[in-house]
């Protein structure tokens, strides 16, 4: 089980990255599933779950191609699972080109017109990792197949998220003030509730703590679900298909995003979950125990098994803490030890200036010149000490405690 410290903001988050995966069928994991144990299936085996029948991805396509919107679940870090949505998302395009769009929840409203900007052309690969990273974090090679095929076939994102600032108003309890607008929400759907509350753990009797993080959770389920609704609801976009990406507890049971979507503007969805019924013994530690609650709902359309696979490197960090000042100068203002940072030479008041020979444009840039390097590279940094221009080696390989 996975420990937190302090914020049950930052348990919320580590939930949807480590969706307890079992819990496939009617009734979740806590009631058995009249057609068998999902564990016994084979990976890459994708099972109808109202009837229990296996079928290929081409017979799943024929059935979810009819949907005006279609779901596939994740668990962030899955390689897998990313791997079954970028499938989904080729055969859907092939057979209704130019009207297809892709919704994702790792990118926020005020994104959006730089997703735009990304999908004519108009905006470079590094602006638009950084501009993922700023939304959702280190984590954009997972999604990289994903966003390749989006750009290759031309087809259009969707920022689905709430701004952090209608987060932070919506926080503080008051009115939102105009033009902010909050979304209609449902709080009413004991199910969510039920198994929003055991994943958070309020079966702990800590419910009434939790409150303030199940209402962030609404808020960013009927944000998304207002954007889904208002994008299949334009003239223009009446024949089209939006597949929506995000965390597996977003869309599995249809209680989050798909019926608060349906409440909004009823549509034909279908949901297909990506799902682990193993963790592999070196990934332990990533495996969330939840307490089993017993939902009278199926927890998708098609369950779609997939073994648990995570990327080979986590991103490199040199450890250092930096300040970027108005002229965007980017100042060293401490030194981790131990780090590549320190093992290199770098110190407590320099000024980083190029990176492989290359100027760095901001703190931004640095990071996303790490996070395209791999451990054991060497590369140069150039610096400013004391007035003097210094160049030093820097070996990206971490350094153990």
């Amino acid at each position: 089980m996975i420990k937190w410290k302090n914020s049950f903001y930052l348990y919320l988050l580590a939930a949807f990255t480590l969706l307890p995966a079992t819990a496939w069928a009617m009734g979740g994991s806590a009631t058995p599933h009249p057609y068998g144990d999902p564990g016994s299936l084979a990976d890459d085996t994708l099972v109808h779950v109202p009837t229990g029948i296996p079928v290929t991805v081409e017979q799943m396509m024929e059935v979810v191609s009819a949907s005006r919107v279609i779901y596939v679940g994740e668990t962030h870090d899955n390689v897998e699972a990313h791997r079954a949505q970028l499938e989904v998302i080729a055969r859907l395009a092939e057979k209704y080109p130019g009207k297809v769009a892709v919704g994702m929840e790792m990118f926020r409203h005020p994104a959006q017109g730089d997703l735009d900007r990304w999908s004519r052309g108009e905006l470079a690969e590094k602006a638009f990792r950084i501009l993922f990273r700023r939304n959702w974090g280190p984590s954009y090679p997972l999604y990289q197949p994903i966003f390749d095929h989006l750009k290759k076939q031309n087809i259009p994102l969707l920022a689905l998220k709430s701004s952090r600032h209608m987060e932070n108003l919506f926080r503080s309890g008051e009115a939102a003030p105009w033009p902010v607008k909050f979304p209609e929400i449902d709080e009413d759907d004991v199910h969510h509730r039920a198994q929003s509350m055991a994943i958070f753990g309020g079966h702990q009797g800590d419910a009434k703590n939790l409150e303030k993080p199940y209402r962030m959770l609404l808020l960013w389920e009927e944000t998304m679900a207002q954007t889904v609704a208002d994008f299949i609801s334009r003239e223009d976009r009446r024949d089209w298909k939006l597949v929506v990406l995000a965390g597996g507890f977003h869309v599995q049971y249809g209680f989050g995003i798909p019926k608060r979507a349906f409440r909004r503007h009823p549509h034909a969805y279908s949901i297909v979950l990506p799902t682990v019924t193993e963790v592999p013994e070196e990934l332990q530690d990533r495996e969330m125990k939840v307490e089993a609650v017993s939902i009278p709902l199926h927890s998708a359309d098609f369950v779609w098994k997939v073994p648990y696979t995570v990327a080979d490197q986590p991103p490199i960090r040199l450890g250092v803490r930096l300040k970027e000042d108005d002229d965007g100068n980017i100042h060293v203002t401490s030194v981790k030890d131990p780090s590549i940072a320190q093992a290199a030479g770098i110190l407590k008041g320099d000024v980083l200036r190029t990176f492989a020979g290359e100027a760095i444009d901001g703190v931004e840039d640095l990071i996303e010149s790490l996070q395209m390097r791999k451990p054991g590279d060497r590369v140069a940094i150039g610096l400013r000490r004391e007035g003097k221009d210094l160049v030093l080696e820097v070996l990206l390989e971490p350094v153990a405690d």
